[in-house]
């Protein structure tokens, strides 16, 4: 989904259908289900931050900490152990629902009634994954074969086999029978189901994530995961690892609109499905933002900070950002991958993160930048405040555009308000605070011989960075 998601920004983070973002959707999605317990979001030390400020409005939020991506099978299993300890010391046992926070799903009452039927067979100790009808014959996915239906649930069946993603022709035969769904990747089963099945089948990862789940550092809504023996569990999925081997997993059919969102044309797809036959005045374009076409066909295109025209064009994919725009053919975009490949072997940074970058006191985005200086625009948010710090190879100039700073500079503490400024040289503490109620902005000018973000030494910080 590049240039829109980016390693520090990917596309969970975005609104890519309606205005929240997929991973709000995703918790707008738990919260509507009867009787539902705390959100145990998993994320790694990059995203931490923006999972947390996202999620601000969940009443009971707890956030694990990955020290590296080791696949579903483990962050399950970290899921799993967590939900024991924390939610149910009393020694009754957990249900969970696990879900990817990057995927669309239209009709949330819809699942949660689904859920309603996976929920009664976790009680009974079933390893419940949900399956997509299909209407396709999607290559992308990998599928379900249904088996036997469950005498106790009319809506379920026990699970066949799973099959990897399948050629055009094996797709086209799935599609046309009754009994074949996408594997979405979505379950729902006792935490003790699944702990029992994982030992049996894959005990390192069982073993790994209890040693690190019980060395874990707890700090506030965070439980970051000891690394050492989080190491040797092995990168699986909950597919490979436990699915394919229990003789306890069942599938319930989803009927709604789902989509993983693996590429723009599958998102295009989706939102098409979702609205009104000529809801566009039959040009069967979708188009976000600021945007003018003429003549276009067949078309996305998604503008995000500016004014985007199109021409002639038909069955194109054109995206824009701040600092990179895309256009492809809708039939070459799964090569996008290879295209974002070759920028991260060239180090370009607009595969790391955009010009705007999220930090856990706001944000600062890149104006303008030259051999020897850099301008920045920081947005401090009410309360918070940058670490204390210092530069070794660059100096600062701060520019109050809105709200009121609380400066410290070396030993001085001080105020700035709107059209104040100060210097801070090179090798000089400082600090920014905002303790007004709405959000700072500092126009920063940088000048030095390196602007990267490792040039910062912390001295003490409110966020644990120091």
């Amino acid at each position: 989904m590049w240039p829109l998601s980016r390693k520090l920004y990917p596309k969970q983070f975005h609104s890519l259908s309606g205005e929240s973002s997929l991973l709000q959707q995703t918790a707008d999605r738990a919260g509507i289900i009867n009787d539902h317990g705390p959100l145990l979001a998993i994320t790694n030390e990059d995203q931490k931050f923006l999972v947390l400020d996202q999620l601000a409005d969940v009443a009971d939020l707890h956030i694990l900490i990955e020290p590296e991506a080791k696949n579903t099978a483990p962050a399950v299993a970290l899921s799993a152990l967590y939900a024991r300890e924390r939610f149910h010391a009393d020694g009754s046992e957990p249900i969970l629902l696990i879900m990817p926070a990057d995927h669309l799903i239209a009709d949330n009452k819809l699942f949660a009634a689904i859920v309603g039927d996976a929920y009664a067979l976790a009680q009974q100790g079933k390893l419940v994954t949900f399956g997509i009808q299909p209407d396709r014959p999607e290559t992308g996915y990998g599928y379900i074969e249904q088996g036997q239906k469950l005498a106790s649930c009319p809506n379920a069946y026990n699970v066949k086999r799973f099959i990897e993603k399948p050629n055009r022709e094996a797709a086209q035969l799935f599609v046309s029978t009754d009994n074949y769904l996408w594997n979405s990747g979505i379950f729902m089963f006792g935490a003790p189901a699944y702990l029992d099945e994982l030992q049996r089948f894959a005990p390192q990862i069982h073993e790994g994530c209890a040693a690190a789940l019980t060395r874990a550092d707890k700090h506030d809504q965070f439980t970051a995961v000891e690394s050492e023996a989080f190491s040797k569990c092995p990168s699986i999925s909950v597919d490979y690892a436990v699915m394919e081997k229990t003789e306890n997993a069942v599938v319930i059919p989803f009927p709604g609109l789902w989509s993983d969102i693996g590429s723009w044309s599958g998102l295009a797809d989706t939102i098409r499905r979702g609205r009104e036959p000529n809801s566009d005045g039959g040009t069967n374009n979708i188009t976000v933002g600021d945007v003018f076409t003429e003549g276009v066909s067949n078309s996305y295109i998604h503008a995000t900070n500016r004014l985007v025209t199109a021409v002639g064009i038909k069955d194109s994919i054109v995206v824009e950002t701040a600092d990179a725009v895309l256009v492809a053919d809708k039939k070459s975009d799964q090569k996008i991958k290879d295209l974002v490949e070759h920028l991260r072997q060239e180090n370009r940074q607009e595969v790391e993160h955009h010009t705007l970058v999220y930090r856990p006191w706001g944000s600062y985005q890149s104006l303008r930048q030259g051999p020897c200086y850099q301008v920045k625009l920081l947005v401090i948010k009410p309360g918070a405040s940058i670490s204390l710090q210092l530069h070794h190879r660059r100096s600062e100039h701060w520019v109050v555009v809105r709200g009121e700073a609380v400066v410290t500079k070396g030993s001085d503490v001080f105020t700035l308000r709107v059209n104040e400024s100060t210097y801070i040289p090179v090798e000089t503490m400082h600090k920014l605070e905002n303790q007004g109620e709405c959000d700072l902005e500092i126009i920063e000018v940088q000048t030095g011989e390196y602007f990267g973000e490792d040039d910062i030494e912390r001295f003490a910080d409110q966020y644990g960075r120091a």
